[in-house]
Parts: C-alpha cells; sequence; structure tokens
C-alpha cells in the first residue's frame, strides 16, 4: 500500500477543526523548525528532500527558495498559488477544503524560513466555499498563537490574508498572480527580473502551490533525508494525483513516485480500471495543457519499459514519445472518446483564457479554435490539418507565459499520434457527425467558421 504522507489524516472526523488536528500531531513541524531550527536549516532540509514543485513545472522547490533575494530592510513575501484552474486537475482544492490547517502549518514554517511576515494565499475566484473554510481555519491558527506576533515566544511574526481571484486562468501564471494580488490586470510579467529578485510590490518573493507548501510539514517532522528516501530518482516524497475521465474510480489519490502508469491505471487501490469494461484509448497525464499519449505510450516508453508515475519517466522521450507529471491532472479517455472533439475543447478553453496580450496566442488560440470547430463539424479540409500543425509552431514558444505552450501542445501531440482521426473526420463528415452527435444533431445546420 502507497504510504501517504499528506491524506493519511484527511478522512478523520472534524479533522478541518484545529482542536482534531492538533489532537493528531497537527502544527509539530511548526514547534520544530521556530524551537529548534534556524531559517536556513529549514530550507537545507526541503533541498535534501529533493522536493520538487508540484503545481505544474516540477522545478526543485528548496533551490526556488536559494534564490530568493534578501537586500537588508526590504521585506519578503511567501505567496501561495491557489488559482487551481488547470482542467483536470483538483487536488489543492480536495487539500484545502478538507485539511486546511495542514496548508497553514506548511505556510507558516515556509515563511520562517523564507523571512516572510506577511504571505498571502491567491485563491481561485469559485472557490467561494474555501474561503470560508481558510478563514476559519486562519482565525482558530491565530486564537491559538499559531499565527500574529512573537510565535511561541521565539520573535518570529507571521500573518496570513486569503485574497480570491476572478476566476481567471491566467492568474495561475505566478507573475499574473502577482499583478492580479496588486490590484492590477492578471497580465504576466516580462521575465527577468523574477520573482525572487522583483516580486510582489517589487520585493522579493517566492510563489508556491498549495500541495508544495502543504509537502513542507512532512519533510521537516521526518526529515529531508527520509523524505528523499520515498519514490525513485529525482523523483522524491509523494505525489497528489487527479484522476479523472473513463475510469472506474474517479478521484484524488497520493502516490508514491515508483508505481507504474498502468499500476495506477488498472489497479483496485487507485482507477480500478476503465469504465464499463472498455478498453484505453488515449491519456492525459498532468492536466490538459500537457501532450496526449495514445495508449501504448501511455502503458510504456518507446524503449519498451514500463512508463512511471515519475517525473522523468512521463517526460521520456520528450513531445515526440512523452508527456509531462504537470499538475496531477490525469484524464483517462477509453476507445469510444473523440479526440478531435475534446482537442477542439480545450483550444475552446485556452482562447477563452488568453489573456491576449502576445499576438501568436491571441490571434493563434483563436485561429486554431476555429479550424478544429470546421474539421470537427464536418466543414473541415485536408490542408487544415496541416495549417493547425503550423499555427500551433508558430505560437509554442513565442508568448511570454507558457499559456501559449499550453494552447499548443495538446493540438501538436494529438495531431501527431492521432492524424487518421483528423483525416478520418474530414473525409468521412456525415459519419462524423452522425456518430458524434446521432440524427438530431446531424439534421441541425452547421456554419463553417472562416479563418
Amino acid at each position: 500500500m502507497s504510504r501517504k504522507l499528506l491524506l493519511d489524516k484527511i478522512h478523520i472526523e472534524g479533522i478541518r477543526n484545529y482542536d482534531v488536528y492538533r489532537r493528531e500531531g497537527g502544527y509539530r513541524s511548526v514547534e520544530k523548525a521556530l524551537k529548534t531550527m534556524a531559517p536556513e536549516q529549514v530550507t537545507e532540509e526541503i533541498k535534501k528532500s529533493g522536493l520538487r514543485g508540484r503545481g505544474g513545472a516540477g522545478f526543485p522547490t528548496g533551490m526556488k527558495w536559494g534564490f530568493l533575494a534578501r537586500p537588508e530592510g526590504v521585506p519578503r513575501y511567501l505567496v501561495c498559488n491557489a488559482d487551481e484552474s488547470e482542467p483536470g486537475t483538483f487536488k489543492d482544492r480536495y487539500l484545502m477544503e478538507f485539511i486546511p490547517h495542514l496548508l497553514l502549518e506548511g505556510l507558516i514554517v515556509s515563511s520562517y524560513a523564507l523571512g516572510s511576515s506577511r504571505t498571502y494565499i491567491y485563491i481561485r475566484g469559485e472557490f467561494s466555499w474555501i474561503v470560508d473554510i481558510l478563514e476559519q481555519a486562519i482565525t482558530e491558527a491565530k486564537n491559538n498563537g499559531w499565527l500574529g506576533n512573537n510565535i511561541l515566544g521565539t520573535g518570529f511574526n507571521c500573518e496570513i490574508y486569503v485574497q480570491r481571484g476572478a476566476g481567471a486562468y491566467i492568474c495561475g501564471e505566478e507573475t499574473a498572480l502577482l499583478e492580479s494580488l496588486e490590484g492590477k490586470r492578471g497580465n504576466p510579467r516580462i521575465k527577468p527580473p523574477f520573482p525572487a529578485v522583483k516580486g510582489l510590490w517589487d520585493c522579493p518573493t517566492v510563489v508556491n502551490n498549495v500541495e508544495t507548501l502543504a509537502a513542507v510539514v512532512p519533510i521537516i517532522n521526518e526529515g529531508g533525508d527520509e523524505y528523499a528516501k520515498i519514490g525513485i530518482g529525482k523523483s522524491t516524497g509523494t505525489k497528489l494525483i487527479s484522476a479523472c475521465g473513463n475510469i472506474n474510480k474517479p478521484g484524488v489519490y497520493e502516490i508514491e513516485m515508483n508505481i507504474s502508469v498502468e499500476e495506477f491505471i488498472y489497479d483496485e487501490k487507485y482507477c480500478g480500471g476503465i469504465a464499463n469494461g472498455k478498453k484505453l484509448k488515449a491519456c492525459i497525464p498532468g492536466g490538459s495543457s500537457v501532450p496526449i499519449l495514445p495508449a501504448n505510450l501511455t502503458l510504456k516508453t518507446i524503449k519498451g519499459e514500463k512508463r512511471l508515475m515519475t517525473y522523468e519517466s512521463l517526460a521520456d522521450g520528450g513531445f515526440i514519445t512523452g508527456s509531462m507529471m504537470g499538475s496531477g491532472g490525469f484524464i483517462v479517455f477509453d476507445e469510444d472518446q473523440c479526440v478531435v472533439r475534446h482537442t477542439l475543447t480545450l483550444a475552446r478553453f485556452y482562447r477563452h483564457e488568453s489573456c491576449g496580450q502576445c499576438s501568436p496566442c491571441r490571434e493563434g488560440t483563436g485561429w486554431m479554435e476555429k479550424i478544429l470547430h470546421n474539421i470537427e463539424y464536418g466543414k473541415g479540409k485536408m490542408s487544415d490539418i496541416d495549417l493547425l500543425w503550423d499555427i500551433q509552431r508558430k505560437i509554442d514558444g513565442t508568448t511570454i507565459c507558457p499559456l501559449g505552450e499550453a494552447a499548443a501542445w495538446p493540438v501538436a501531440a494529438a495531431i501527431r499520434h492521432f492524424r487518421d482521426e483528423f483525416e478520418w473526420h474530414v473525409l468521412n463528415p456525415e459519419e462524423c457527425l452522425k456518430r458524434n452527435y446521432g440524427l438530431a444533431g446531424y439534421a441541425k445546420p452547421i456554419e463553417a467558421v472562416t479563418v
């Protein structure tokens, strides 16, 4: 059975409340860090653990903390990215909703390590009920001496504030988040300078996501070396996976990063196999922005080895034969799913969420949506497939933030691995519409969109 470090107590009745959380060992890491460790020692334990950012990029957390500038007399800030907007990803919401004090504990220890006395949780606008849960938890923590001035008599001061966003996907990008937190439009900033040097209000800032900060708690409690023993290679510790799609047991799972993708999909401890006894067609392993993999490359690498649920194994082969761990949004497709239709859905999402600051993203996402619309609704041409490929190629790597890549990669991978489906749509428009939408859908006239 996979070891659990974050979800081991989540099903205890009342764990959302301070008294129960404290009774079950909560806030021990705060006591240990503040009373027995210097801030630099906390950072060193995070480096030893090998913890990598759990929000998508997978950058080493301790190294990121080490980049934080420390000019004399200038405040430093820690910002928790709780703007979980990646389609297929819902594990941060799960933590905040059911065990909020775990996040607060991680925030306090991290704030101590970084020298931040004012820490912010920037939360997705749609999570209105979770804002209330977090505010209640903050009040409980402060009433019991874990927040405020001179915490545990150590001289360390820390306040945590919750800032609700407006539901913009782009604000999941750390510099757009900082712009929004400052009260501006959430447009990504050009880097450098990086937030570690000039972040929130031009002060040194670290931005980490919910799962990353929650993982600080078991690392400090057990030690970085012990944490690093879990997993394999540079994929240490445990990882929360949001599993959804055509599986028997959708939900949030905490895995040790040494199991195979095949085990995760088919084992009863996890997804429990493909729903309704159907076959696996494809998988998006890390949220909607990472490349889709056909069944054969989902279960094995191009070398014939079992693909593992690790950063390295999922990326094996690059974007030609691999994908990414990403945010851990694990989306499974059965044999009856239409890749073209799902790619259109993703293209529509990224077109809608583009901030419009960069012309390749602003214009290109709209073009891709229109072309995919024509192909899906029986109005496409064979040349449209190559045009799609050309457009995504000209978006990839040409924008200020990664939203351009997030829009381009799903289209590129869909064409690379499922080009025959795109061609079938073009060559069999009537059959396509009948199959996807039935006779009633086919009877409704569909207008081609001009690109």
